[in-house]
């Protein structure tokens, strides 16, 4: 069966990562590259054997209407209203979103319970999967985990499209995070700490309120969890290349034999935070259309942990050449 999919943004700078990532995959897709400004289009879907739509997340339901039935619409674009979302789900269409943080997803969730006739995936978690994935499967790796810090340093040499930049206040709120197995919504000012790379110079890094949080909490029973984000050079500018993203992944807990452990895995995007964010997309994209081998997920609101299998997700970051490396961390953590 021959999918048609509907890249909401598809011409921004994640958005248009997704549409290379589709075909670069080798599914046979109809893709259609929806946005306000569909001129900014023309030479990506000429490129990329796409259609194009004039598409407004304040009028959506016209533009989906001009699009023609679609079994997938992936909003790469701020939809603060949800506008995106309910018109597509009365569409009948599947939807993979990637802006909702812990802090304003109830809101879109509801909806989504209410409406979807397919699966409506939430992906946002940081770079749309990618650290959950790693932390689970390095979770694995342990009988019981206890306590997990994650940090990503994000190189300011490293552009960001349009989406990410209108999304930026919302790394700068109260960040909720899980201390001592309670819930707290902590000051990101005073709660900065000083995340190690071993090797290369540490980075400060500072709270947000991802959805890894909630995610991980429920997935590993750890008591502590939070997540950081930093500046800094990253190890594609340290070693004279372009910029890179890095994510690095902390736990600590009991291993399979009773002792206590640490492990780190480093996951690093030499192309940056775009192409690895569109990457977690397009994993969730063959996930919901069962472009994977297995069936597609129920209809309704589902989120990336409870139905991508995490060794599988790692494995299709690597192929398109993402570095995850797995490294011991003193037991006892700091």
């Amino acid at each position: 069966m021959k999918h048609r999919v509907l890249v909401a943004g598809g011409y921004g700078l994640v958005g248009a990562w997704i549409v290379r990532h589709l075909r670069a995959a080798g599914h046979d897709l109809d893709l259609v590259i929806g946005g306000r400004r569909p001129d900014k289009a023309t030479a990506l879907a000429k490129e990329y054997d796409a259609d194009v739509v004039r598409l407004d997340s304040d009028d959506a339901a016209a533009g989906l209407a001009a699009a023609g039935p679609v079994d997938l619409v992936i909003a790469a674009l701020q939809d603060p209203d949800d506008k995106m979302l309910r018109a597509s789900l009365r569409a009948g269409a599947a939807h993979i979103g990637i802006v909702r943080k812990a802090d304003n997803l109830s809101r879109t969730a509801m909806a989504a319970a209410d409406l979807a006739r397919r699966p409506t995936l939430i992906m946002g978690h940081w770079q749309a999967g990618a650290t959950t994935f790693a932390a689970l499967a390095a979770a694995r790796e342990f009988a019981h985990v206890d306590r997990i810090a994650l940090a990503a340093l994000f190189d300011t040499a490293d552009p960001i499209g349009a989406m990410t930049g209108s999304d930026s206040g919302a790394f700068f709120t109260r960040a909720l995070t899980l201390r001592g197995g309670h819930w707290a919504e902590i000051e990101q000012s005073e709660n900065i700490r000083a995340v190690d790379r071993g090797g290369p110079p540490a980075f400060a890094a500072q709270p947000m309120g991802v959805l890894d949080v909630p995610a991980l909490a429920t997935a590993t029973d750890a008591a502590d969890i939070r997540f950081d984000i930093g500046t800094g050079d990253s190890l594609g500018t340290l070693a004279g290349s372009t910029p890179s993203h890095e994510i690095y992944i902390d736990l600590w807990g009991r291993d399979h034999n009773g002792a206590s452990a640490g492990r780190r895995t480093l996951v690093s995007d030499p192309r940056g935070q775009a192409h690895l964010t569109a990457l977690g997309v397009l994993i969730g994209a063959e996930r919901v259309l069962g472009l994977d081998g297995a069936a597609p997920p129920r209809a309704g609101v589902v989120f990336p942990e409870a139905v991508i299998d995490p060794a599988h997700a790692l494995d299709r970051l690597r192929t398109f050449g993402v570095a995850i490396t797995a490294s011991p961390l003193p037991a006892t953590g700091v």
